[in-house]
């Protein structure tokens, strides 16, 4: 499937550099389409500690399953992907490839297969010719290097458009530290604890468990704030490696302060990789903000932010240019949480156009028409209960949507 980059994409790829005790090797197997590489090895040095999210379907994949029961035990020497196949209701099958695939790579990298961690991407309910990959993973490590990011992050896409990285430098006590990450998602995009699939590394000395802590609480305001189509994946799979390479002191507690620096770079980072995720949106044309204030609390900021971001009337409407706010108003009231009609305000463009409960004496709609042309668009609500507040971030829906996704199999 060959399709225009989308017009929301960035200028290029980031400059990644090397994250030490990381290298990366990717492949051709031919799952899905001839031509493409569809295979990513990304291999850790010894005491590397893993943390991770994964999705809450209740149809998860058979590679998600066994993330899910070895990431308590914190340690990782690989983390194998492959695109064009889901590996997901599969049955037996499904966790029989798995276990081929994890003893496959353990036996290349001379590691326990517990410390080996799976994700697919693609379609779903197809069995995985496993035995394409295990060819390839005999061959990989001989090809494992530091710098491939950009390889890494184009072999595990399916509908997207363009690659997607991030890297962030920051420091902890004083110490240099490199965080590089890549993700990939275009559609099936609602997360609900992870993304799509993404996969970040630095070399921070950080013992599993603060890992985890970091990572949930930075997922919880990046990934789990973006939707394309309100369809939540049976494959979302966000991991965080660390390779402990740095030379800052050694840290036990994720409320050290001196974390504070990490924290921010992290958050940052996951937030560059989710939104560039909403930029390749299927069919997108528009990346949208939408800011919502005056909730109950910060989590029903984000449901009501969630719900207009969801809505197929907004979405088409922001495709149409069409200022048409009477939706938001509709999105805000089928949210399911509190909101005081007669004190709602909501802004586009920075543009009052309701306040107190119904529209704005002698609104103009002509500037905000004129917003609605833009590639960006941003909506501001405030819904008069309390302090509650969050960003949430989403695409418009176009036709294109719909024709991605009706020849996806094909």
């Amino acid at each position: 499937m060959s399709m225009k980059k989308s017009p929301l994409a960035p200028a290029g790829f980031p400059a990644m550099p090397p994250v030490d005790g990381v290298r990366l090797a990717t492949a051709s197997c031919g799952i899905k389409y001839k031509g493409r590489t569809d295979l990513c090895l990304i291999a850790f040095d010894p005491g590397s500690s893993i943390a991770g999210v994964l999705t809450r379907s209740k149809t998860a994949s058979a590679p998600v399953e066994w993330c899910r029961a070895r990431l308590p035990r914190g340690r990782v020497r690989a983390i194998v992907v492959n695109s064009g196949n889901a590996n997901a209701f599969t049955g037996k099958k499904g966790t029989a490839s798995v276990d081929r695939v994890v003893k496959a790579a353990a036996e290349s990298l001379d590691c326990r297969r517990g410390e080996v961690f799976v994700a697919s991407t693609g379609v779903i309910g197809e069995a995985l010719p496993d035995g394409l990959v295990i060819k390839e993973l005999a061959r990989l490590p001989r090809k494992l290097d530091p710098l491939p990011w950009q390889a890494a992050a184009e072999a595990i896409m399916t509908t997207d458009t363009f690659p997607k990285g991030a890297v962030r430098q920051t420091e902890i006590a004083g110490q240099a530290v490199t965080l590089c990450g890549i993700a990939k998602g275009s559609g099936m995009i609602a997360p609900d604890m992870a993304t799509m699939l993404a996969f970040a590394a630095t070399d921070a000395r950080l013992p599993p468990a603060v890992l985890q802590r970091l990572l949930r609480q930075s997922a919880d305001q990046s990934f789990n704030c973006i939707t394309v189509d309100g369809d939540t994946s049976t494959s979302d799979t966000l991991l965080l490696a660390a390779s402990g390479k740095a030379k800052h002191p050694r840290i036990t507690d994720a409320a050290d302060p001196r974390l504070k620096p990490f924290k921010a770079a992290l958050q940052d980072l996951l937030c560059d990789l989710a939104q560039q995720v909403v930029r390749d949106g299927e069919g997108a044309s528009k990346f949208v903000t939408i800011t919502v204030g005056g909730a109950a609390s910060r989590a029903a900021a984000r449901r009501i932010g969630l719900a207009i971001g969801n809505s197929p009337l907004v979405k088409t409407a922001i495709a149409g240019e069409d200022a048409n706010w009477g939706r938001i108003v509709m999105a805000v009231g089928k949210s399911g949480e509190r909101a005081d009609r007669d004190r709602l305000a909501i802004q586009i463009g920075g543009i009052a156009v309701a306040a107190r409960g119904e529209a704005v004496p002698g609104y103009d709609e002509a500037p905000v028409a004129a917003h609605m042309k833009g590639a960006t668009i941003d909506i501001q609500v405030d819904v008069g209960i309390g302090r509650g507040r969050a960003t949430v971030w989403t695409c418009d829906l176009t036709h294109g949507y719909i024709s991605i996704n009706a020849d996806y199999r094909s």
